[in-house]
């Protein structure tokens, strides 16, 4: 199993949003960055497990948890010249953006800070961190995500 940290800003997609759609399910989609892209594309396994990260807005952190349950598949958004995320050079033959369907799994009590996370000596690794990362999907490994499941209280 694989365990990632993806980012959406909440007032365009929110941990609530994702836990008021009928079974809790919904596609992940919008992915405009070819090393993102590649993560979920060539290595999301369903199943795996991913933190829901609120990004770019006033206190920004990890709120819970999604678990991936349908693997990469082209994002047709790309092919709608009314999207915003449409893309000229996308066709059905040869697409180049792909998305992936999550599941609801929890919300934290409490938002898991930024600055928590840079507090926290056994996460100094984590890319979500790092100056310069602003990839909207990153890898999170085994012992991160154990580390942040404690500070949530959160057991699995």
């Amino acid at each position: 199993m694989n365990y990632w940290l993806m980012k959406s800003e909440p007032e365009t997609y929110s941990i609530d949003d994702l836990s008021s759609q009928p079974r809790k399910t919904d596609y992940w989609d919008g992915i405009r960055n070819y090393q993102a892209r590649n993560f979920m594309r060539d290595e999301f396994k369903k199943n795996d497990l991913a933190f829901f990260y609120h990004s770019n807005c006033k206190v920004p952190g990890i709120v819970g948890i999604m678990k991936v349950v349908k693997t990469a598949y082209p994002d047709d958004t790309a092919l709608n010249p009314s999207s915003p995320y449409f893309d000229t050079k996308s066709t059905p033959e040869n697409p180049r953006w792909y998305r992936v369907d999550v599941k609801f799994v929890t919300k934290f009590p409490e938002i898991i800070t930024l600055q928590s996370l840079k507090n926290n000596p056994k996460l100094s690794k984590m890319r979500v961190i790092q100056k310069g990362c602003r990839l909207s999907i990153t890898p999170v490994t085994y012992l991160e995500y154990k580390e942040i499941n404690r500070m949530a209280g959160y057991m699995p």
